[in-house]
């Protein structure tokens, strides 16, 4: 997979990926990321991307003629067919990340990233360019960069070779719109508190049936949404 992302904070990226399974992914080659300035794509002096928003209001919006220019060259580079590219807006109006999402994503053979800023992005970027809006939650942040490096280091745990036990990932939160059954390690009994003596039975089957009910329950109690 290739995986682009426009910003106009590039060296905010510089040491995010330098660490664990994304890093490790990296150095194999089993993904590709490059990081554009949108500021190189801008026709404007001094690189600028941003204008006063038509209509009045505060803040700045992220003009569309940078973010047109990049995303065409970038496309047209790459030698994929259209359909094999996902291009992404990151928006607080786009559809909430979610695990099925990420699944989606994976898929592609390139990602494009746009990392919003300011006031926002012409809407015309919108309706006119991405394929996909995405939020990462109910809130605002300064930038889109931010989610993208979560959305980034979601995508590329999925994809294959990247994890050394590709198994891992069945068990894991949100896999079957469960959250993760309690985990414990050593030792066996810590301020007061055991584990529980079916992980220590080594009856594997009764130990997959008590993951799974308990997975469950801890479910109904905090996210009881994920199984509507």
């Amino acid at each position: 997979m290739q995986i682009d992302i426009l910003t106009i904070f590039p060296d905010m990226f510089e040491s995010v990926f330098k660490y664990g399974v994304i890093a490790r992914a990296l150095k194999k080659n089993i993904f590709s990321l490059k990081i554009h300035n949108l500021r190189d794509y801008s026709p404007l002096k001094h690189g600028r991307v941003d204008d006063e928003p038509y209509g009045g209001g505060p803040g700045m919006i992220m003009m569309p003629e940078p973010i047109f220019n990049a995303v065409k060259e970038i496309v047209k580079d790459s030698g994929l067919k259209r359909e094999e590219i996902c291009i992404i807006l990151l928006s607080p109006d786009g559809k909430r990340l979610n695990q099925s999402t990420l699944r989606s994503l994976s898929s592609f053979k390139k990602l494009i990233i746009i990392s919003g800023r300011y006031g926002g992005v012409d809407e015309r970027v919108k309706k006119l360019l991405v394929d996909r809006l995405i939020s990462i939650g109910d809130y605002v942040i300064s930038g889109g960069e931010v989610a993208a490096m979560v959305l980034v280091d979601g995508v590329v745990r999925l994809i294959p070779g990247v994890l050394g036990n590709i198994k891992s990932l069945d068990e894991e939160s949100f896999f079957s719109n469960l959250l993760d059954y309690p985990q414990y390690t050593r030792p066996a009994y810590f301020e007061g508190m055991e584990v529980p003596e079916i992980l220590l039975s080594g009856n594997h089957k009764k130990i997959a049936e008590w993951r799974k009910k308990q997975a469950k329950i801890k479910t109904e109690k905090l996210r009881p949404d994920l199984l509507k």
